[in-house]
């Protein structure tokens, strides 16, 4: 069972996509990364990028985020998150595309910055590099944003390329189970 943790939508219970494509992230993982972003929400532009149900982007708006972003490549997946951000009468502040997510990236470069950024592609693709990449390209993430990424492995975050993990301070790495959820904070242009 998925819920709403805390805030204006607290307790509410939200559809996950079926099938094996989607992994929502655990209950006390969500927590548990909550915990750490606790000061970094209010009034933040969020992206849940990979987004299956939508869950890490509703919980940050129910916490005063102040927009959310949600895209998933799923038409499956948009529905269950329209859904939801219409279950827990979010809408205002939520915005739901279908999209492949590097597509998305290259469409927002130079039109949109966001805070706050959840990762979780399917962990066998090795997205998140990619995605990282992107995000500094189209200039996408704020200078201080944080990004939240949940991989199989924590090499998995930057696959060994130094070039891209400098443009980033890792802030807490750790692993529940078989998620290993890293925050980076972006730095300043070396």
């Amino acid at each position: 069972m998925m819920r709403i943790i805390t805030g204006r939508a607290r307790g509410m219970r939200l559809k996950a996509p079926e099938g094996e494509h989607t992994r929502p992230t655990a209950e006390r993982v969500k927590e548990a990364v909550f915990s750490m972003l606790q000061f970094e929400i209010e009034d933040r532009q969020v992206l849940d990028l990979f987004a299956g149900s939508g869950q890490m982007g509703l919980e940050a708006v129910s916490r005063g985020a102040a927009h959310a972003v949600f895209v998933d490549s799923s038409r499956a997946a948009v529905e269950i998150i329209r859904q939801n951000c219409a279950k827990t009468r979010m809408e205002a502040s939520c915005e739901v595309q279908c999209a492949d997510y590097a597509a998305f990236l290259r469409s927002c470069r130079g039109r949109r910055r966001f805070d706050l950024v959840f990762l979780d592609p399917p962990y066998a693709a090795g997205l998140v590099p990619q995605s990282l990449r992107l995000l500094l390209a189209g200039e996408l993430l704020t200078v201080g944003g944080t990004v939240v990424c949940e991989t199989a492995e924590a090499g998995d975050v930057f696959a060994e390329d130094d070039a891209l993990a400098a443009h980033f301070a890792q802030l807490r790495q750790t692993r529940y189970g078989a998620a290993c959820i890293t925050l980076l904070r972006r730095q300043e242009t070396l």
